[in-house]
């Protein structure tokens, strides 16, 4: 026999299968801890610091 299906609660559970695909694949692409997100800010923090550091003065008064 065949069975019956209700074609409304097909099309739901087919949407949620596929947004719960795309929340998976966006927990994977963008998911990052909060300390890993505070690690790459204070990373990125000492790199612009030692940059500045050792950047040559141009001679001009006001102007770095």
């Amino acid at each position: 026999m065949v069975e019956i299906v209700n074609l409304t609660r097909a099309r739901k559970d087919r949407a949620r299968r596929e947004k719960s695909q795309a929340a998976a694949e966006n927990r994977v692409r963008f998911g990052r801890t909060k300390a890993e997100k505070a690690r790459d800010r204070d990373d990125a923090r000492r790199r612009k610091e030692a940059q500045t550091a050792r950047r040559l003065d141009d001679g001009e008064t006001g102007k770095t």
